[in-house]
């Protein structure tokens, strides 16, 4: 099981005054060394947090892997095809959410999504497809080419104290993936309080973790909130 930091937040903070601090490189940085198995960052069309040159320092600093996530704009994938992360996510965009809604509405024939798809990976970049956990969409993402996909864990996140229904919804999802040949990742609002049931999910290989450990590292500094976080995930999946 992976833990990959997303440090988008840092940027948020960064960007409320428009100064130079606090620097995601620096938190990249932290990161890694509390024993984070890679970076997260989501260069949104709107740039409200991470910018270009983030992206660009993160690609030269990052000593781990880089997961850049990015909607199917033109302009950012020619940016990721210069700058090569290990990976690509590719998720929906809207200007007015306060952050990601849900998972892409897949379709075959989606000319935009199927040439962001082979654009990046012509440029030897892994891609990934940030989806809902159902079935068919899972099927969908097969039949476009891609070798992973990131289950939406929101619905769980919000109905996770009421219900045990979004959790057996991302087993499923996870064993049909993987059964099908893809590599399952998951992420959106996990906490210290609910992402220990999903990271015991054994068809899932990454986590993908942001709001949750950048808001606990005003307390107790970054590097302790991502080794907490990790030691969460480890016992999880080795209790």
């Amino acid at each position: 099981m992976r833990l990959y930091v997303n440090i988008d937040h840092v940027a948020t903070i960064r960007e409320a005054r428009k100064t130079d601090e606090p620097d995601p490189v620096e938190a990249a940085a932290d990161a890694e060394l509390a024993g984070a198995d890679g970076i997260t960052v989501h260069l949104r069309e709107d740039r409200r947090h991470i910018q270009d040159a983030d992206v660009t320092a993160l690609a030269d600093s990052v000593h781990t892997v880089l997961n850049l996530e990015l909607g199917a704009h033109a302009d950012i994938v020619r940016l990721a095809t210069r700058i090569k992360p290990f990976q690509a996510t590719l998720v929906p965009e809207k200007r007015q959410e306060i952050t990601t809604e849900g998972g892409l509405a897949l379709r075959k024939t989606d000319r935009r999504l199927r040439s962001a798809i082979a654009t990046l990976q012509d440029a030897g970049i892994r891609v990934s497809l940030f989806i809902d956990p159902s079935v068919k969409t899972i099927d969908i993402a097969r039949a476009l080419g891609v070798p992973a996909v990131e289950l939406h864990t929101g619905r769980y996140a919000h109905t996770w104290r009421r219900s045990d229904a979004a959790l057996t919804g991302l087993r499923r999802a996870a064993t049909h993936a993987k059964e099908i040949g893809l590599a399952v990742h998951a992420g959106h609002g996990l906490t210290y309080q609910n992402v220990q049931p999903v990271a015991a999910i054994p068809e899932i290989e990454e986590l993908n973790i942001g709001h949750s450990i950048v808001s606990n590292a005003v307390f107790w500094g970054l590097e302790e909130a991502v080794r907490r976080m990790k030691t969460l995930v480890i016992t999880a999946r080795n209790p």
